[in-house]
């Protein structure tokens, strides 16, 4: 068997991770973003039913998370060093899953509260 065929070189596992790295960012990104704009529709169907919901509280802490991923994949991107970069691209990578878990978490939440209410 050919070697290159089976196993990577180091410079495409280090290209591998750099995209990895810009992808964790980006979404993360827009997660964010999209976690602020549920926590808003949500507060308005909150002050319209008088009633009080866990699920901005949850998104609020998933927003934060997607915020932690994003600015640690950031920092991967723009370090020299290749063993911190693995390092922080490997904890971005495990936040921003955690904060995906999270995601479902509050659908399975949000739409639960809105069927008993």
């Amino acid at each position: 068997m050919d070697p290159q065929i089976t196993t990577p070189d180091t410079s495409d596992r280090h290209r591998l991770d750099e995209n990895i790295c810009v992808h964790i960012f980006t979404a993360s990104a827009a997660m964010v973003g999209v976690c602020l704009t549920v926590v808003g529709i949500i507060r308005v169907v909150i002050s319209r039913h008088k009633s009080d919901l866990f699920a901005d509280d949850l998104l609020a802490v998933n927003a934060m998370l997607y915020l932690a991923s994003s600015l640690l994949s950031y920092w991967a991107l723009r370090t020299r060093n290749v063993t911190r970069n693995y390092r922080l691209e490997r904890i971005a990578d495990i936040i921003f899953l955690v904060a995906l878990t999270l995601t479902a978490v509050s659908a399975a939440y949000i739409t639960w509260a809105m069927s008993v209410h």
